[in-house]
């Protein structure tokens, strides 16, 4: 019988213990979407070994523009916020992405590319950069020969 009544004790003593909060509106905080695209596929995020330099960036290619051949020491991943951005990559192949869409540029020497602005209206990229740390934000390469036009 008193083991029964120190069970029925601890139960009704439950009842009276403060349950942990539910969500509270926040106070005092804005934010605003700068960017917000949407990718062809699954996005493959990797970040580099070691400590990881985080870098936003905005970067307007006017019409006619180019980025030149370069690679990245780590993952980029960029939002298309304006105009058509059209990529050649390394094997020659062609991305084209248009405002609204998002893409990973891979890391290492092996992935060289170059952005161009073919449109008649500004290129604008939101760019999260996932760089290991000190690295530079690009390294230039030397241009593919792809055939003509390139």
């Amino acid at each position: 019988m008193g083991k029964s009544l120190v069970i029925a004790g601890c139960v009704a003593a439950l009842a009276f213990v403060p349950t942990a909060a539910g969500a509270t509106p926040g106070s005092g905080v804005s934010a605003t979407v700068v960017a917000e695209g949407t990718s062809a596929g699954k996005l493959k995020v990797k970040t580099p070994k070691g400590r990881t330099d985080v870098t936003f960036r905005r970067i307007t290619i006017e019409p006619g523009g180019s980025t030149g051949w370069h690679t990245h020491r780590g993952q980029l991943i960029a939002v298309v916020k304006a105009g058509t951005l059209t990529r050649t990559l390394d094997d020659c192949s062609v991305e084209v992405s248009p405002a609204g869409t998002s893409f990973i540029e891979p890391s290492g020497k092996q992935h060289r590319h170059v952005g161009r602005n073919l449109g008649s209206e500004p290129v604008v990229l939101w760019v999260t950069y996932l760089l290991p740390e000190g690295s530079e934000l690009s390294d230039d390469a030397d241009a593919v020969d792809c055939g003509p036009g390139e």
